[in-house]
């Protein structure tokens, strides 16, 4: 946590806003992990933060230097700005850490992704149920903070026992609320996996 939490009397806000803005911290993480799990489904993200040494200057992001589209479920297709860049571009998917094998016509690179087998597919629901496991965590960690916080405020007489009561049920509300949250986004991963 960055900042020091200030509870106020009868103000719910001064403690809820922070906390959710900590786990709203964690689910966005979450989104990010989630995004890098790969469903056999093809998608922009796969590759476009991909650093791309060209120009003789430090590496840039491949969506600064090319259009990425994912025309059907399989295929990507990245086409540079300038084609004499086509062969940094190549160099830098094969280098990665992607795993596919650029195809190119001297103007458009294509990416071809293959088929997920079966047990690709339960590698990757384990892999999602690790992330998820983390992200609840997560969450447990952040409310577990400003539990701390609350306990702390009540045993110093910075607010009533009613009002302790009363943040205690909005403190196990938010936490609810974020793992819901985070159930949904993995549920949603889950399918996208799981479908053929």
């Amino acid at each position: 946590m960055s900042a020091k939490i200030i509870i106020i009397e009868n103000d719910i806000k001064s403690f809820s806003v922070p906390m959710e803005e900590e786990m709203g911290k964690v689910i966005k993480h979450f989104e990010g992990e989630l995004i890098k799990i790969r469903t056999g489904r093809a998608h922009t993200s796969l590759v476009e933060d991909l650093l791309v040494s060209c120009y003789g200057q430090s590496p840039m992001a491949l969506r600064n230097l090319a259009a990425i589209a994912a025309p059907d479920a399989r295929l990507i297709t990245i086409q540079p700005w300038d084609s004499s860049i086509l062969n940094d571009i190549q160099k830098a998917i094969t280098n990665s850490d992607v795993g596919l094998t650029p195809v190119t016509d001297g103007k458009i690179i294509r990416l071809q992704l293959p088929e997920m087998s079966s047990s690709r597919r339960d590698e990757l629901a384990k892999i999602l149920v690790k992330k998820l496991n983390s992200c609840k965590e997560s969450v447990r960690n952040v409310r577990r903070d400003f539990n701390n916080i609350l306990r702390d405020a009540k045993k110093e007489k910075e607010i009533s026992e009613n009002f302790y009561n009363r943040l205690e049920d909005t403190l196990q509300q938010i936490t609810d609320k974020f793992t819901k949250q985070a159930d949904t986004l993995s549920a949603k991963k889950e399918k996208d996996i799981t479908t053929v």
